[in-house]
């Protein structure tokens, strides 16, 4: 077994655990309301952007690993993943600090809104651990083995991040 193979395996405990850890985490922190303390409700908007350029970033990544730019690929990636934790993070204090907003829209719309927002919440757990997978596969050089699950990870991640957008946008009007 190469060095680069042992050490991948090392990293499997850490995404195993940030893969459960994560999702319970937010859902627990989701009933945590913290008395006495402003509504952060400048946050949808600003974390929303954070999900435009997290496609963006993912978007314009391909496009350097397509041209061969292994570095600027690198660094795109690294911000992404930046980026989503910052959503997370305002995510998470926006919902401890407000109410979440029902969606007032009617009809088909409704049922279009709910199907991208249950969609996006259900990729949004799965992505972790293939984020969390490509990456480790990155960075111990197993790059074969990246390359077959980031093209898994990079169209599921763009989902989320872009219906996550949808999603504000959808009911932006009812905040």
């Amino acid at each position: 077994m190469s060095t680069d193979k042992t050490v991948a395996k090392k990293y499997n405990k850490w995404i195993v655990f940030l893969s459960i850890a994560i999702p319970l985490v937010v859902a627990a922190l989701f009933g945590i309301k913290i008395p006495n303390v402003e509504p952060l409700t400048f946050l949808p908007p600003i974390y929303a952007s954070v999900n435009a350029l997290t496609a963006l970033l993912l978007i314009i990544a391909v496009i350097a690993i397509k041209n061969g730019n292994r570095k600027r690929h690198e660094l795109l990636m690294k911000t992404a993943i930046g980026c989503s934790i910052a959503f997370l993070a305002m995510y998470v204090a926006y919902h401890m600090t407000s109410n979440s907003t029902p969606f007032g829209g009617e009809g088909t719309i409704k049922y279009v809104y709910y199907f991208i927002l249950i969609t996006h919440i259900i990729l949004s757990i799965v992505i972790i651990p293939f984020v969390l997978i490509t990456y480790v596969r990155a960075i111990t050089n197993d790059i074969d083995r990246h390359k077959k699950i980031a093209k898994i990870t990079f169209p599921l991640w763009l989902y989320v991040a872009v219906s996550g957008v949808i999603v504000y946008l959808m009911i932006s009007p009812y905040y």
